[in-house]
Parts: structure tokens; C-alpha cells; sequence
């Protein structure tokens, strides 16, 4: 079985960089096609691996971010060879799953989301690139063409893979397909770590800064509240939310995987405030024994247990986070416990099911063929 990986874009090391990263250690002899990559920002799993960038790179590489070419990324992912694979496996949260295999392979998708920015956050996604004027315009027709893109190339998938039952819901509802869940990996390294049961007190956010993320609702808890919060991650809207935090708010900027277990482990509780498809954080926190404060909304369901790994807010208000936080400080949390949860995420959970869901479907297509 010849395999090939697809991916949408490779310039940083996020939630479906992950998943790639994963896919590349299962099948190492994968070439892995995508848009764009900047090496160098990649862990070195990835950075050992084959990975074919398209044309895109030059002007990749001379504008320095690759939302400016999302335009072309389409026809780029349609123009990408796939001659003489057995299967095709593509990760995909916009374009990666666009790609044209041949008539004699098997297309599998990865799917983090249904392009969310084209189909559900057209607005946050105007608003994070400050795009206005006349340009706005442009984009928003843009956006609509690629929606129109998007609905064709679900045609071109064999089978769904969803990252969440809330991925699995959107691939239903917009595409019309069925998917079965599996969740995303995390990494052994985190469970590996020292279970720490004395805890600094902090609490903690992590991700990118931009306005969906909701950092300024935590920002306005820990004013109100005077909580101590640690925000780890950098982003567009990195300046506003300084300007508001008060004096129990630190920002940490840029945390590499070999601190986050520490800065996990010393935790009181991991906050995740917004709404997100899977979402890698929460796990990688639960893993590391600590508890989550969360919206109740999105992927985040399939991951905190309500009591027992976390609290879950029903609403994306700072009352009902603060009622959260009562509640959070009113249990007996029993670290051990927590990382127990979180084993059902292990990436060797993972690459075991994804290996078993692709060679089924590989064998099944023979059988046919």
C-alpha cells in the first residue's frame, strides 16, 4: 500500500500540524504535498520528512504569511500528483482536502473542520486580518467562491475522518457525508511527565492571540476576580489584550513543547473559553493531571468530564465563568484521575485506530476493485 499525505499548509506547528506529524511517524515513507511549509518552524519528525511544497513557496516566502494566498490554494491543491498511490490521506481544515486523486486510489480525509472561516467564521476572520474598504468586498466574494470549491471536493473524499463529534455534526450537516470520530493525539511526552500534585495556583490559557479565542473575557475574570493567569501564545491581538489586562495577568509569549508539560503540570486549572472543533490544549492539559474551566460548546464535549476532569460553562459570559470558577474551587480534584481521562488520547491511541480505519478502507476498495 502506496500512502501520500495531503495537507492544507505547513508554516507553523498548531492543532493539524499535530495530526500531520503524527501521520508521518505511522508512514514514514509518505511524501507529504502541501501549499506551503516553513521547515523550520516544524518539530523534527516533520522536518526529516518528504515535504513537496508547491509554486506558492516563492511568494510565500516574500509575502511571509499564507493567508494572503488562500485565492490560489485551490487550483494548487487540484494541480498536485498523486500518480501511483494506493491511498491518499488528507489532512484538512480548508484546502487539503481538495486535491484530485487518481481513479485508482482511495481518498481518506482527516477533516479538523469544514473551513470554518468560509462556511461559519466569515466575520472573526475579516475582523483577526483587520481586512476593510474595498478589500473586504473582494474577500467576502472570494469566501463565497471557495464555499462553492469546498462543496465540490467533498465529493472527491471516500471516507471522513472527523476530529470530533462537533466535526462529525458540520461534515453531516454541510457536505451531506458520514464520518466516524477520532480524536486527535497527544503527545506520549506529557503523560510521561511528573505528576505534580503541589501546585503553584495559577491558572492558565494557551493559544493563538486573536479575538474568537476570547482572552479578554479571561482577562476581565481575573481583573474581577484578582486571579492569578498566565497566558502563553502570541497573535494579532496581542497589543489590545495588554492594554486591558490588570496587574494578575502575565504574558508568557512563546512556550516550546518541551516547557508546556511544566507550565501544564503547575497549573490550578487550564481555561478554554471559546469554541473549537477539537481543540489539542484541553487534552494536553488533562494529560499532565489538570483540570479545565471551558465553554460547554464544540468539540470540547468529547473531552472534559463535568466533576471529574473539569467544569464546563454554558455560557461564553464572564458571570458564567465566574460561577465556574466557584464551582471549580468548591471540588476535590484528584490529578491522577484527570490524566487517566485523557489516556483515550494518546497519540498511540491514535495512530492505532487511524492505521485500522485507512488499511480497512484500503481493503475494502480492493475487494471491490
Amino acid at each position: 500500500m502506496k500512502l501520500a499525505i495531503a495537507a492544507d499548509w505547513l508554516p507553523t506547528y498548531g492543532g493539524a500540524e499535530h495530526v500531520v506529524a503524527a501521520l508521518s511517524v505511522l508512514w514514514p515513507d509518505a511524501p507529504i504535498l502541501t501549499t506551503v511549509a516553513s521547515k523550520e518552524s516544524l518539530p523534527t519528525e516533520l522536518r526529516r520528512a518528504d515535504i513537496r511544497v508547491s509554486p506558492l513557496q516563492r511568494a510565500y516566502r516574500l509575502l511571509g504569511r499564507h493567508q494572503f494566498l488562500l485565492p490560489w490554494m485551490p487550483r494548487t491543491m487540484e494541480d498536485m500528483d498523486f500518480t501511483g498511490f494506493d491511498v491518499v490521506l488528507s489532512s484538512s481544515h480548508a484546502v487539503g482536502k481538495g486535491v484530485i486523486p487518481p481513479g485508482n486510489s482511495v481518498h481518506m480525509c482527516y477533516c479538523h473542520t469544514p473551513m470554518r472561516y468560509a462556511w461559519e467564521m466569515e466575520a472573526e476572520y475579516l475582523k483577526d486580518f483587520r481586512i476593510k474598504g474595498y478589500l473586504k468586498k473582494r474577500v467576502r466574494a472570494e469566501l463565497k467562491r471557495i464555499r462553492r470549491w469546498d462543496l465540490t471536493t467533498a465529493r472527491r473524499v471516500d471516507h471522513f475522518i472527523a476530529n470530533s463529534s462537533e466535526t462529525q455534526a458540520r461534515i453531516k450537516r454541510i457536505y451531506g457525508r458520514e464520518s466516524v470520530v477520532i480524536p486527535p493525539p497527544v503527545d506520549a511526552h506529557f503523560f510521561d511527565s511528573p505528576l505534580i500534585t503541589k501546585r503553584e495556583g495559577y491558572f492558565l490559557a494557551i493559544g493563538r492571540l486573536v479575538p474568537y479565542k476570547r482572552f479578554d473575557l479571561l482577562i476581565e475574570l481575573a481583573n474581577a476576580l484578582k486571579l492569578p493567569l498566565k497566558i502563553a501564545g502570541q497573535g494579532s491581538d496581542e497589543a489590545r489584550l495588554k492594554a486591558i489586562a490588570g496587574p494578575t495577568v502575565e504574558f508568557l509569549g512563546f512556550v516550546d513543547e518541551k516547557n508546556l508539560s511544566t507550565l501544564y503540570g503547575n497549573a490550578a486549572a487550564l481555561f478554554f473559553p471559546q469554541v473549537e472543533d477539537a481543540g489539542i490544549v484541553p487534552m494536553e492539559a488533562q494529560a499532565c493531571g489538570t483540570p479545565v474551566i471551558a465553554l460547554g460548546q464544540g468539540g470540547i464535549v468529547d473531552v472534559v468530564e463535568p466533576g471529574v476532569t473539569g467544569i464546563l460553562a454554558p455560557e461564553q459570559t464572564v458571570a458564567a465563568f465566574t460561577d465556574a470558577v466557584k464551582k471549580f474551587r468548591d471540588g476535590g480534584w484528584q490529578h491522577d484521575v484527570i490524566r487517566e481521562h485523557a489516556r483515550k488520547f494518546h497519540i498511540d491511541v491514535f495512530k492505532s485506530r487511524i492505521r485500522t480505519e485507512v488499511e480497512s478502507a484500503y481493503a475494502q476498495f480492493v475487494s471491490r476493485a
